[in-house]
């Protein structure tokens, strides 16, 4: 029974944590690795590559680490 519970708060851990990184990132500016800028418009959690971001007028998904933020002047 420990256990479950334990697999149970780590779930909520990561559910809260992936809320709360939507909340800071979408619709934020960024550019990404390749030089392709735009507006998060979404955030996934990929299994396989991990946290993704979704960039407004461009097809495809891309781990949150190839991003950095678009300066504000």
């Amino acid at each position: 029974m420990a256990r479950s519970i334990t697999v149970h708060k780590r779930a909520l851990t990561i559910l809260r944590e992936l809320q709360q990184a939507q909340a800071d990132l979408v619709g934020k500016g960024v550019v990404l690795a390749n030089g392709k800028a735009g507006t998060v418009n979404g955030l996934l959690l990929d299994d396989l590559h991990g946290l993704r971001i979704t960039v407004q007028g461009h097809e495809g998904e891309w781990p949150v680490s190839t991003i950095k933020f678009a300066e504000e002047h």
